[in-house]
């Protein structure tokens, strides 16, 4: 019993130094790998009675190593029912039709609203993008986005929606490019050879995923993606991925109440999709989007 009691206690305690809590996020957001978790659990004794209680039980793992269940992601299940996330797919070859994205999207309540191919007018994406909480674009090998188009996402990003900007290898961040410069003064470059997992980086700078951070709540382990770009890093951007070759993949902006990612892999959206943790990243990303810490209880007010 006293084990039991004091793990309960550890639990507590991890539970007490996160972050701020919020409804939409589950007890373990900001945790990469929890250890622990209660669960309820009944027992029937000799006289045919039933007790139940809370006991501490290890996390189960999926076979990448990552803990397993919808309950180590960053959201709860359906938490952001309503809300939507807006997709610019300028890239659709290789069979990439944003149907897995869109069906992990969906276990939080995230309905999609997709462009294949070609942007909308100027004028249709500012008014559609009123109706989205966030936009991911994801990156052709040549410009697609005028100047116009460029001028409607910075609006939507300094309003504190969040973007997601999706480039890979050469030259496949012609737009990603052009909207990374205009929003974070930055850009990706170069073909790196992937298709490795990492893990919890030791130190920035090499190889692995950032820890115990809200966008790698339950990720020790994640996948690369095929051929990734590089991302060039700069004062406003913050580490969140490094290749198995030590290259920046992805980044985040957190500051003046706006957040953006800049990814250079977004083959992980469509290939090898049930290799370490792409899912659960996904759903995570999305999340931390929302910018729940900023809006709070105005999220719901969005739909």
């Amino acid at each position: 019993m006293k084990t039991i009691l004091a793990a309960f206690a550890a639990v507590l305690a991890v539970a007490v130094a996160a972050p701020p809590a919020h409804a939409q996020y589950n007890r373990v957001a900001g945790q990469s790998a929890p250890a622990t978790e209660v669960e309820r659990v009944t027992t029937v004794d000799s006289s045919g009675k039933s007790h139940s209680e809370m006991r501490v039980v290890p996390v189960k793992h999926d076979r990448w190593g990552n803990a397993q269940g919808n309950q180590n992601d960053l959201a709860v299940d359906g938490a952001f029912e309503g809300q939507t996330v807006a997709v610019l797919q300028l890239f659709t070859g290789e069979g990439f039709d944003f149907s897995l994205p869109r069906a992990a999207l969906k276990e939080k309540g995230f309905s999609v609203y997709r462009w294949s191919n070609q942007p909308p007018p100027p004028a249709q994406l500012r008014e559609l993008l009123k109706k989205a909480c966030q936009l991911w674009i994801i990156s052709d090998m040549t410009p697609k986005l005028n100047a116009e188009h460029i001028k409607v996402i910075k609006e939507f990003f300094d309003s504190g929606k969040g973007v997601y900007i999706w480039g890979d290898n050469e030259p496949y961040y012609a737009d990603a490019n052009q909207v990374a410069q205009a929003l974070l003064g930055t850009k990706m470059l170069g073909n790196v050879p992937g298709d490795q997992t990492v893990n919890l980086w030791p130190k920035p700078g090499v190889h692995g995923i950032l820890p115990n951070h809200l966008l790698t709540t339950g990720l020790h382990y994640l996948y690369e993606g095929i051929t990734i770009a590089t991302i060039q890093p700069n004062q406003v951007l913050k580490p969140l991925c490094y290749g198995h070759a030590d290259n920046l993949v992805a980044a985040y902006y957190d500051a003046n109440g706006k957040r953006a990612i800049l990814d250079g892999g977004f083959t992980r959206l469509y290939y090898k999709w049930d290799t370490a943790g792409t899912g659960r990243y996904v759903k995570n990303a999305a999340a931390w989007l929302v910018n729940v810490e900023r809006f709070g209880n105005k999220v719901t007010a969005m739909k």
